[in-house]
């Protein structure tokens, strides 16, 4: 029987109520086959963890994180705890330590979910994006001068290296071959002249290993609009760290909302843990109410197995989920249900188990 160890931060506000639920789902999935099952380890940071402790996680957290096959996020952030600490702290200190370079974000549209695009149909909006998840808009370089001073000046500095930017675009590229599928890089090279130019070049310089994809590359402004007026040119999708944060979230929008939004943060060698998390944020207006959409964490915990080779069982949370929406009756009130979080959770289990 194989064991696999999850370090589970459940984080702030709604998180650990959505994290429960994908754990119940995981648990479910392993009593299925068999064949493996999950020990889960809780760690209690985030931002009400830094407002008692100074710090986002432990000293040491990342030689504890080290020790674990993959790591499930809840959401981060509270009030009197600024963004940039939590983030910075926390969810990209994980990343770029464990050189999660690369972020997958579905934007599916499930049978059952909303889609504010009244035309679209269900086979329109399936896209699989690639964003660069270590460097780029977020590699955190650049200076404050004068700070406070009339003359202050601000600089944010992208770092795009060939290392980087090759080891994304050709992961993609060999995505796109595998899925059978056309491949988009999404960049701006006509006004950054230097970081999206080279991005370009690069793309072009690795299709050239891969003559039997089919490529397009779009302005993101034009990308934007295309996502909304013709989703369906969208397959795969490669693009930028920036880029890529906000396009998803478009995406998630297209594709029923942030409720069904998850995202996984690989590294593609598994020289350290990879991790995974709903999109969404900590809601801690609603928090400990009952009522968070746990599906966008369920979906997240379907990467997961996906991550581990379990496709067909991935995929069977996934319909699950498509059940639960097409059923239309065990939904939270951000779906227009009345259905509890954990009433959410129980009926994808049940969906699951009967195989259907």
């Amino acid at each position: 029987m194989k064991i696999y160890n999850i370090a589970v931060i459940a984080g702030d506000g709604i998180g650990p109520e959505v994290i429960n639920e994908g754990i119940k789902v995981l648990k479910a999935a392993s009593e299925i086959v068999r064949e493996f099952e999950f020990e889960f380890t809780y760690f209690p940071w985030g931002c009400e963890y830094y407002l008692k402790h100074g710090k986002m996680m432990d000293e040491d957290g990342l030689e504890k994180l080290k020790e674990f096959d993959a790591i499930y996020l809840g959401a981060v952030g509270y009030p009197g705890v600024p963004d940039h600490i939590s983030l910075w702290d926390l969810l990209l200190k994980i990343r770029k330590s464990f050189d999660q370079y690369i972020n997958i974000r579905p934007i599916k549209l499930l049978k059952g979910a909303p889609c504010p695009l009244k035309e679209a149909k269900l086979e329109d909006v399936d896209m699989l994006f690639i964003r660069e998840n270590s460097e780029g808009e977020y590699a955190g370089a650049g200076e404050w001068l004068f700070k406070g001073k009339p003359e202050e000046v601000v600089l944010q500095t992208s770092v795009f290296s060939r290392k980087g930017t090759e080891r994304v675009i050709r992961y993609a590229y060999e995505t796109a071959r595998k899925l059978g599928k056309s491949l988009t890089s999404i960049s701006k090279g006509n006004a950054l002249n230097y970081s999206m130019v080279f991005w370009d070049q690069v793309f072009d310089e690795v299709g050239k290993e891969y003559p039997d994809v089919k490529t397009y590359s779009y302005l993101v402004d034009a990308a934007s609009m295309y996502m909304i007026k013709q989703p369906e040119r969208f397959e795969v999708v490669v693009t930028s760290n920036l880029f890529g944060d906000i396009l998803t979230d478009l995406g998630a929008a297209i594709a029923g909302g942030l409720g069904l939004a998850a995202g996984a943060n690989i590294n593609p060698e598994r020289t350290y843990p990879s991790m995974f998390e709903p999109i969404h944020g900590s809601a801690p207006d609603i928090s400990g109410k009952g009522i968070a959409n746990p599906l966008a964490a369920i979906w997240s915990a379907s990467q997961m197995l996906d991550f581990f080779g379990y496709d067909h069982l991935g995929k069977s949370v996934l319909n699950a989920i498509e059940g639960v929406l097409s059923e239309n009756e065990t939904l939270t009130p951000d779906m227009g249900g009345t259905a509890t979080t954990s009433e959410v959770g129980d009926r994808v289990v049940e969906i699951l188990k009967s195989g259907k």
